[in-house]
């Protein structure tokens, strides 16, 4: 099972203006509910074929998040895709978007925080980029920018920044 991540109230409290906080009210769908890691980038529009890709290689850790344009009207994530991300070893994925199989979700220990729901699968034409800084909720998102996620938000420091 991933290491828990620190709270992102106590990260709040200890940066203060330095930590950026995304706005955007996220549900957590994963059996993981407080993850971290180094970030990667999807920014997909009803097109999952990129983040499957992404999750078929070795994460280390990593933490996918994904700029789904706030669309719900597919899923970008399922229980295969969540169970291939846990055994490839990434620490969780948020999505600006939708997910599905939310009871099978809920016993994959992996990290998945996401808009909402649609059963819907998503095309697979591989639209989109990897890698590529996304904004939303207030913040960009840069690969290797820190992430910390848990019931009470999604938090940013930049790579250089040491936890103690």
């Amino acid at each position: 099972m991933p290491a828990t991540a620190t709270p992102t109230a106590d990260l709040a409290d200890q940066y203060g203006g330095q930590l950026r906080v995304c706005d955007v009210q996220f549900t957590s769908y994963g059996a993981v509910r407080s993850f971290s890691g180094p970030i990667r980038t999807v920014s997909c529009h009803n097109d999952n074929a990129l983040l499957h890709t992404l999750l078929s290689e070795p994460g280390d850790g990593h933490v996918v998040v994904v700029d789904g344009r706030a669309s719900l009207h597919t899923a970008l994530l399922g229980d295969l895709m969540a169970e291939r991300a846990r055994d490839n070893g990434w620490a969780g994925v948020v999505i600006l978007g939708a997910v599905r199989d939310v009871a099978a979700l809920a016993r994959v220990s992996v990290g998945v925080q996401a808009l909402g729901t649609n059963p819907r699968k998503s095309g697979k034409a591989g639209q989109g980029e990897v890698d590529v800084p996304v904004s939303f909720g207030g913040v960009t998102f840069t690969t290797g920018d820190i992430l910390h996620a848990d019931e009470d938000g999604v938090v940013l420091l930049p790579a250089t920044t040491s936890i103690g």
